[in-house]
């Protein structure tokens, strides 16, 4: 099936981006899909909404302060936006907590500045910084960790479409109240909404309330180029995944993904499953797995994922996904998404359309009309289709 990009396009007034976020976390507007019919409230009842008993899968992603600006003797500014680690290892959490050396693949912006093999030096925090390949930067300092390190030199990533400089609310808004490992470079903006009073709401509801990590990459923002948008070139992602919550997905009644990098995670974890059924243990989904590998029964598939963990002696799953969910997908793990507005000919608007149908648009025209904010910093949704 050839699926042409002007099909997933709408028009998005400028005016309807949220720059800001909502002056108060969780009290965005909320909009409920369920199966074909519409209805508006606010993110403050998103309890109410939800299937009795189901099971809330957050990506409790950290987003790293992963924009470091650093200057020549000549004063040109050179930015560094921190990608993925390469070493002294690939695991985020292990590099963010690394001492005196540590390498990333990196977006160089001007350049064309700075050679490769010379190094610039960010004097007040004596951090060294060495391009050592054409997107390779090599950091040395002292007496911290890569992390303080960051937290001091650092600014936060928004969003390219948020034309504007960092401010200080960033810092605390452009993050989940429940983030923990660092490593993403984009926040899993679903998550936004959440406040500690509605998460305690939710458990008393008896809604069960499980966390994956997906480190979210600058990828997610890359508009589609191409007009078969199936040769669209996936980014990766690294992931990783508690035993307990695998145990908890298997015996859920209904399980719901808080925004689109929880339900590729848990997609992703399917696959994982498939992939061990036909004995390929590396847990890699390329984007095109899930339209060549034969499916198999969930429950299957989660159990091949623990056989497999009982045998390595894994309490925590790690691997890399480039899963890409466009329509024609049949999702196998999740049956509802909690999400916000995504741009327009987007790999995260593909993945709404997959889920719902065409009914998308219907979904996108309802919040226009109705003046909801769009994007990261904008309102909500819970899709149940």
């Amino acid at each position: 099936m050839s699926l042409k990009l002007d099909d997933f396009s709408y028009v998005l007034p400028e005016s309807r981006i949220a720059k800001h976020p909502p002056t108060e976390r969780g009290a965005s507007k909320l909009l409920v899909y369920r199966q074909g019919d519409i209805q508006h409230d606010h993110f403050g009842t998103i309890a109410d909404h939800l299937p009795k008993a189901s099971t809330l899968v957050f990506n409790n992603t950290k987003v790293i302060p992963a924009r470091i600006i650093l200057h020549k003797h000549t004063g040109a500014r050179i930015e560094v936006f921190l990608l993925e680690p390469i070493a002294p290892s690939r695991a985020h959490e292990k590099v963010m907590m690394s001492h005196k050396l540590c390498t990333w693949k990196c977006m160089i912006g001007n350049a064309k500045k700075w050679k490769q093999g010379t190094s610039l030096i960010y004097k007040s925090n004596h951090l060294k910084a060495t391009r050592t390949g054409v997107d390779e930067v090599t950091f040395e300092w002292e007496g911290k960790t890569f992390s303080q390190l960051l937290t001091d030199i650092g600014k936060t990533p928004l969003p390219p479409y948020i034309h504007r400089e960092v401010e200080q609310e960033d810092k605390d808004r452009y993050q989940t109240v429940y983030s923990k490992i660092d490593g993403a470079v984009a926040a899993p903006t679903a998550g936004l909404h959440f406040t500690d009073d509605i998460m305690s709401e939710l458990e008393a509801k008896g809604l069960h309330a499980k966390y994956v990590t997906l480190h979210v990459s600058a990828g997610t923002f890359l508009p589609i180029k191409t007009d078969d948008i199936s040769m669209h070139p996936m980014h990766n992602e690294q992931i990783w995944i508690e035993r307990h919550t695998i145990e908890s997905l298997l015996s859920a009644s209904k399980t719901i993904a808080v925004g689109t990098t929880s339900m590729r995670t848990l997609e992703s974890l399917y696959w994982f499953g498939v992939r061990l059924h036909h004995e390929k243990d590396d847990f890699y989904i390329r984007k095109d797995d899930p339209y060549k590998m034969d499916a198999i029964d969930k429950h299957t598939a989660l159990q091949k994922v623990l056989h497999y963990m009982d045998e390595q002696k894994l309490n925590q799953l790690g691997g890399q996904t480039e899963i890409f969910l466009y329509p024609g997908y049949a999702f196998k793990m999740c049956n509802g998404l909690i999400t916000n507005y995504h741009m327009p000919n987007s790999t995260l608007i593909l993945l709404v359309a997959a889920f719902v149908g065409d009914d998308w648009r219907k979904i996108y025209q309802e919040a226009l009309d109705k003046d909801y904010r769009f994007l990261s910093y904008g309102d909500s949704s819970l899709l149940i289709p």
